[in-house]
């Protein structure tokens, strides 16, 4: 799962082993430990999905 960082943790703060990312950045962690962070709120989940494109929408003319 990956998630991105929305607290700032004390100095010496790890996360598996590697110091704790900073405020923004985003991390790979197994999916039982981001839901956790998630629902901590201390991290948010990110979507690995690019967003969706808006439509075009076509102007009509006026039929007067």
């Amino acid at each position: 799962m990956r998630i991105r960082i929305t607290q700032q943790q004390p100095e010496g703060a790890v996360l598996n082993g590697e110091p704790w990312p900073d405020e923004g950045e985003e991390a790979d962690v197994p999916t039982a430990q981001g839901a956790h962070l998630v629902a901590a709120g201390v991290a948010e989940a990110v979507d690995d999905k690019p967003a969706p494109r808006a439509r075009k929408t076509r102007r009509g003319g006026d039929d007067e």
